[in-house]
């Protein structure tokens, strides 16, 4: 069942070729988070695989998201109320009760906090137990493509989808904003050859453990509020997000690949295909979106299920690009996920009292199908290399 081979012999040799180069710039990240790290490596003992780190941390982060289904799971909970009142503009809501357990936030806060950690010493505990290779790299960003949605799904709980926060469809359209971000990195890296680490990423893990453990403090009662006019903190959170995406990651991966080009340094493809792999990404984009605007149900009627699986489909092929550009391959220009998908949608659309099921089995396929290919992807990876995933292989003396 997961023997499948998608990788070609073209993919595997170029990851016997492959080296890894990244840039991290982040203040926070090098004069701040390194050195904890550095420490924190040293508690870990040696025969410990650093691919059991990332997995660990990765299940963390799954598992935020699992415990927040459970207590909130339409997003409705930071709504609750005991009774309605007036309130000021500039006061929280009154008459709130919490139906999310306060005590809950602290757990969801270590576990964020725990599983940055993990995601940051796991590439020193592969230098460390000199086990560093393809495959480390590779199952760390195909993860870190799956937490990408899990994060902001999670931290949609704290606003709830009504009073003082943002619709469904305005977070449907934050999510697809983060996720592009994580893409851009990466399509940077298909062209440059180099990952630039954005500075995005720890100022989020940063921010996110504070929200949750301040609201273990407050409550989600504290988000109930204007900050002037009608605009409340959830507008704020929303601007924020566009605002780094605009004019931070995006400016910034196109100037390092024009630089690539000016100074020579990159992979020197052309036009058509250093754009390549953005259709695959677009497509998918493209057909949800026509799907959520001219469904009668979605995105309202399940917003945790609908974020499921546009994160799915995006990790998907976000681990189809990092195979491609790790081995120095051609990129795919659609993913074969894009065929059900569409005719998922069509089918929603004409017999709309299906498309509930519809939906459902779309995203229990996606789910399924990612998880057949990240296992085959792995356990392939790991025949041609003659190691094992989660365990150090003793050297002999």
């Amino acid at each position: 069942m997961f023997n499948y081979k998608y990788l070609s012999r073209e993919h595997l040799d170029g990851f016997d070729n492959y080296k890894y180069m990244s840039k991290d710039t982040s203040p926070l990240s090098v004069y701040v988070m390194h050195p904890f790290w550095n420490k924190v490596v040293e508690y870990v003992p040696r025969w410990v695989a650093p691919n059991v780190l990332t997995f660990v941390g990765f299940l963390l982060t799954v598992l935020d998201f699992l415990l927040l289904s459970y207590y909130d799971y339409d997003y409705l909970a930071a709504s609750a109320r005991v009774h309605n009142e007036t309130t000021p503009s500039s006061e929280p809501l009154n008459g709130h009760t919490e139906i999310i357990p306060q005590s809950l936030w602290y757990i969801l806060a270590i576990f964020l906090f725990v599983a940055y950690t993990l995601d940051g010493i796991d590439g020193k505990q592969a230098r460390r137990t000199q086990t560093s290779g393809p495959l480390g790299e590779l199952f760390d960003h195909g993860l870190d493509s799956y937490s990408v949605f899990f994060i902001p799904a999670c931290l949609y709980s704290i606003y709830g989808r009504k009073d003082f926060s943002i619709s469904p469809l305005r977070m449907y359209y934050i999510m697809w904003n983060l996720l592009v971000n994580f893409y851009l990195s990466h399509w940077e890296k298909y062209n440059t050859g180099v990952l630039f680490l954005p500075w995005g990423y720890d100022f989020s893990m940063w921010t996110s453990t504070f929200v949750f453990l301040w609201t273990g403090v407050k409550g989600t009662s504290f988000y109930k509020r204007y900050i002037f006019g009608s605009y409340t903190l959830a507008n704020a959170f929303e601007w924020l997000i566009y605002a780094t995406g605009v004019f931070t990651n995006l400016p910034v991966a196109l100037y390092n690949t024009y630089l690539s080009y000016k100074l020579r340094t990159g992979k020197m493809r052309s036009t058509t295909e250093a754009l390549r792999p953005l259709w695959s990404l677009l497509s998918m984009f493209i057909v949800c979106t026509i799907w959520v605007h001219k469904s009668d149900r979605l995105p309202d009627c399940d917003p945790r299920a609908l974020f499921l699986l546009i994160g799915t489909l995006f990790s998907n092929v976000a681990c189809r690009l990092i195979v491609s550009q790790m081995s120095n391959q051609r990129c795919e220009v659609v993913n074969w996920l894009l065929w059900p998908l569409s005719m998922a949608t069509v089918l929603s659309l004409a017999l709309p009292q299906y498309e509930l099921s519809v939906f459902y089995a779309m995203t229990s396929l996606s789910v399924l199908a990612h998880i057949h290919y990240g296992t085959c992807v792995v356990r392939q990876m790991c025949d041609h290399f003659r190691i094992s995933c989660f365990h150090i292989k003793q050297r002999a003396d």
